[in-house]
């Protein structure tokens, strides 16, 4: 008999709910006879997913497969899923389908998640109350941000981080038109963005239920005496050049300047 065969079911959902999903697929099999049961039969165990980390086994390991089995256990159940390297535009489709109640949806390291695919997924979340498309390289722009504003009324945070700031860009405030219509934001943090202060401004302006504002490696943002006025009422308040201790996803060196390459003909 296997030890935990004898365990109450509480107690041994307790114990899976202590592991990270991916673990749960994975390995929990492997332990006894019991635990690939509960994991398959308990859709509350899959109500809030979180998809992070294990780069070890990256390269071989079909992180979109996983996350569809992940969100097929939770039975139209899902409120809430948080994935690294482990979304496409046919996955966040997927999830809109099977998880018509989700309020929370974090993507980070998202390649294969593009403008078009969160524009789809999006009309289908009309209660999402939380977005981060941190380090997804193929998101971005005011077009995709417009319809998540109007598409999600009762969206409170947003989290849009960039692995780096990069003067040389030339759309600076890019992103600030879509940002300025979801105006029930309560928390935005914007690491690493190219935006202006007359960007900034547009966006204090339209956001007034702003509660905490993160603007750090933000370099084109001069806190001014306008910003400073106008970011009063905001209760938490990080700027561009404050510490990063806490930041948990990857960074690099920022580009603060312009470089010329000159060629020349000998």
């Amino acid at each position: 008999m296997d030890w935990a065969d004898g365990l109450p079911a509480d107690v041994l959902l307790a114990i899976l709910h202590r592991l990270d999903h991916i673990a749960i697929l994975l390995a929990a099999g492997g332990v006894c006879r019991s635990w690939p049961r509960a994991a398959r039969e308990e859709p509350s165990l899959w109500r809030r997913i979180t998809m992070r980390g294990h780069e070890g086994i990256a390269r071989w390991l079909n992180r979109c497969g996983v996350a569809c089995e992940a969100v097929r256990r939770a039975a139209g159940q899902c409120e809430a899923f948080c994935g690294e390297y482990a979304g496409d535009d046919g996955f966040i489709v997927y999830l809109t389908e099977q998880a018509p109640s989700l309020k929370s949806l974090r993507l980070i390291s998202c390649n294969g998640v593009t403008n078009e695919g969160v524009a789809e997924a999006v009309k289908e979340l009309p209660l999402l109350e939380e977005l981060e498309l941190s380090l997804c390289d193929n998101v971005g722009g005011s077009e995709v941000f417009e319809v998540v504003g109007e598409a999600c009324p009762q969206l409170k945070h947003f989290r849009l981080c960039k692995k780096r700031f990069d003067v040389t860009v030339r759309n600076k405030d890019n992103d600030v038109r879509g940002i300025a219509t979801m105006h029930g934001l309560h928390s935005l943090q914007l690491f690493s963005n190219l935006l202006t202060n007359k960007g900034l401004e547009t966006i204090l302006d339209n956001c007034p239920h702003l509660e905490s504002l993160d603007i750090r490696y933000c370099f084109n943002i001069d806190m001014d005496q306008t910003l400073l006025l106008k970011c009063a009422r905001i209760n938490t308040v990080r700027i561009p050049d404050d510490p990063i201790d806490d930041y948990n996803l990857e960074v690099q060196s920022p580009i603060r300047t312009y470089c010329f390459r000159f060629r020349f003909r000998i």
